[in-house]
């Protein structure tokens, strides 16, 4: 079998020697570094018979592999998957169900973000090479060291499954990691809706409900435009500079033009259409002061304190990482008496909520 896949008649063959296989191994190679959507570039299978590569960009589509993805019955074992299900997605569909190693490893005492090649070392005893770590995978011919690189990406997930499904099987934690893999789906990484996409900017947490408006309206035009162009959300809008407007709330082209960073031939080009936005979210004027840093609560930051003494007493119980059981922000949310946060959910609940809730009832 070559290790590079490049016509319909070979994938069609790979997905059926795939179908028989309950584990199969998968990774993508892809460039999104200009691009809205990121660009396929490569799709890796292992199976315990072979290690192939699948060439996306000489077949005219993937639906001989699109059936194998989505089986219920072939468990797609993959690192830290989430940007490789959101790539997968509008080519072939939802891939599940899935093992992450990565997910698995963080249950069983390895660091939360563990990668690959520390993971295959530590566990299987073998050295992965780092040499086409910035390799373009859209160029073509790939090499013969490339392809096998990208080989190496996948044919130690099965290896790495079985080892780590031992491992938690004997500390009791199978339960915990398929609550964990449940919440892995490719439906999470369905398209931001673009009134929602504003959540993802860092920085306009606690805007006023003006300011809030402004946020998801320039949000949303970011989105859409990035979209329709099929370019990076950045190059349409920079995270600081939308943030700015959030703030100042321009309401003139010579207001906008003052923004920090704000390059001038966005302004020239698309100022009414971001002035529209200001219009559109109906700041009254003269806007309401800006939201400035506030002082912590000391009874909030000292209970938030309290917490995570709690986590970090329980994480050397269970030789976890600290985050795997709850992150700063759960904690300052259960500090606020937001009670719907994961560490009182699930198998963490078992393990922490009596002490978490004892805590936030004193």
């Amino acid at each position: 079998m070559h290790p590079l896949i490049t016509t319909a008649p070979a994938a069609t063959a790979l997905a059926a020697r795939l179908a028989a296989q309950p584990r199969i191994g998968l990774d993508t190679e892809f460039l999104r570094e200009r691009t809205y959507r990121a660009q396929l570039c490569l799709v890796q299978f292992a199976s315990p018979d072979e290690a192939v590569c699948v060439d996306p960009l000489a077949l005219a589509d993937l639906a001989p592999l699109a059936a194998v993805l989505a089986a219920p019955g072939t468990t797609k074992v993959m690192h830290a998957c989430r940007q490789d299900l959101e790539v997968l997605l509008p080519v072939a569909g939802r891939t599940r169900p899935v093992f992450d190693t990565q997910v698995a490893a963080s249950l069983a005492g390895f660091p939360a973000q563990v990668g690959y090649a520390e993971l295959v070392r530590r566990l299987l005893g073998m050295e992965l090479a780092k040499s086409h770590t910035r390799t373009d995978w859209s160029r073509r011919p790939l090499s013969p060291g490339e392809i096998e690189y990208a080989l190496d990406d996948v044919r130690y997930l099965l290896p790495l499954a079985a080892a780590l499904h031992e491992r938690l099987e004997r500390l009791g934690r199978l339960a915990w990691l398929a609550e964990e893999l449940a919440t892995v789906d490719a439906a999470r990484a369905l398209p931001v809706a673009p009134g929602e996409a504003w959540l993802r900017v860092k920085g306009l947490r606690d805007l006023d409900p003006a300011r809030e408006r402004l946020a998801r309206a320039l949000a949303a035009w970011r989105e859409r435009r990035a979209l329709e162009h099929d370019r990076p959300r950045g190059w349409i809008l920079a995270d600081p500079v939308l943030r700015e407007i959030v703030l100042r709330v321009p309401r003139t082209r010579a207001a906008l033009a003052q923004i920090p960073e704000i390059p001038a031939g966005l302004v020239k080009r698309h100022g009414e259409e971001l002035l529209a936005c200001v219009r559109e979210a109906a700041v009254p004027d003269p806007a309401p002061a800006p939201p400035g840093r506030t002082r912590p609560d000391p009874a909030q930051a000292a209970l938030v304190k309290e917490l995570g003494a709690i986590i970090q007493a329980a994480a050397r119980e269970l030789n976890l990482a600290p985050e795997v059981l709850a992150t700063r922000r759960d904690l300052e949310q259960l500090a606020r008496s937001e009670r719907g946060g994961a560490p009182l959910r699930g198998w963490r609940a078992q393990v922490l909520g009596a002490r978490l809730l004892a805590a936030l009832a004193r």
